[in-house]
């Protein structure tokens, strides 16, 4: 890859990712405004037209406002693509051309949900679908720096997959909680059903778990010399796991006040890049190595 386009596709890179955190949050201000239905069909707003013209409400400018975000999302992908097909590497094409097909993707999930009346399972897919594409944006900004990483395997990679597979378990139960609560999109919109109190107390369980396989995780990589990265990106990730669950605990003891379910649903992007990274960074080190045991000679009695 040339010198010229390395800085271009860093910038595109992190642009694609932030963009796609900022679709979480405004998506999360459809759901709290109960915005979901103000353009109550797609891919038309109404069934006059393509924007709320004549029926301008404070809903429908939200929900407008959301999928006008679409467009932005679009031109960032196209631009990531072009400029990932010059310089000449298969695996940027790749992650390029994926991170852009799931932008008209993402698209016709959300016209699923306006078409099945926000459908609290179909949401819930929804927000998964941009969490995935959050961590794909990772990976395509870690691939500018080693674009031939050879993973490592062991232990501690074990325990990363581990963590890493937590932390879905973690998002995708956090979404069926919120299927089965009051922030519906809607007035009228249906909920999945499910009891709030017991799944609340089983997101805490499994969130309970990632904490602790993502503290072990953080122990252990000192433990094997592991790289500064990769500690640094455990430690990363540690922080934002307590800062989310932080402020799950306070929004769930004070009712739910939309402003703390707001950066709740910020906390699940930044939750999706820092384990994709922390994952990234423990598997394609050079090789883990043992810590260096103390010297026999300096134990009582030995020769």
């Amino acid at each position: 890859m040339s010198l010229r386009l390395e800085p271009h596709l860093r910038s595109l890179g992190w642009a694609t990712l932030i963009a796609n955190c900022v679709l979480v949050v405004t998506g999360g201000a459809v759901r709290l405004t109960a915005s979901g239905l103000g353009c109550p069909t797609w891919p038309r707003c109404t069934d006059k037209g393509f924007t709320p013209h004549g029926s301008l409400s404070m809903h429908s400018a939200i929900e407008f406002g959301n999928r006008t975000l679409t467009f932005v999302l679009a031109a960032i992908a196209v631009a990531t693509f072009v400029a990932a097909w010059q310089s000449g590497r298969t695996d940027l094409r790749r992650l390029a051309l994926v991170l852009g097909l799931g932008i008209p993707a993402q698209a016709v999930i959300g016209g699923i949900t306006v078409l099945t009346d926000l459908n609290p399972w179909v949401v819930s897919f929804h927000l998964l679908s941009s969490l995935a594409i959050i961590g794909l944006s990772v990976v395509f900004l870690r691939r500018l720096d080693r674009p031939a990483p050879t993973p490592v395997s062991g232990p501690v990679v074990a325990l990363a997959w581990a963590a890493f597979a937590a932390g879905w378990v973690v998002l995708y139960v956090g979404t069926v909680v919120t299927g089965s609560g009051p922030h519906a999109g809607d007035v009228d919109a249906p909920r999945n059903g499910l009891d709030p109190l017991q799944l609340s107390q089983l997101h805490a369980d499994v969130v309970f778990l990632f904490v602790g396989l993502t503290l072990g995780l953080a122990f252990a990589l000192p433990a094997v010399n592991a790289s500064a990265e990769a500690v640094r990106a455990a430690r990363v990730l540690l922080l934002v796991e307590l800062g989310q669950g932080t402020i799950g605990f306070v929004q769930y003891f004070t009712d739910l006040p939309v402003v703390l379910v707001g950066f709740h649903m910020l906390g699940a992007a930044l939750i999706s890049a820092t384990m994709t990274w922390a994952l990234l960074a423990v598997r394609e080190q050079e090789g883990l190595r043992p810590a260096p045991s103390r010297p026999t000679s300096s134990l009582p009695g030995s020769r």
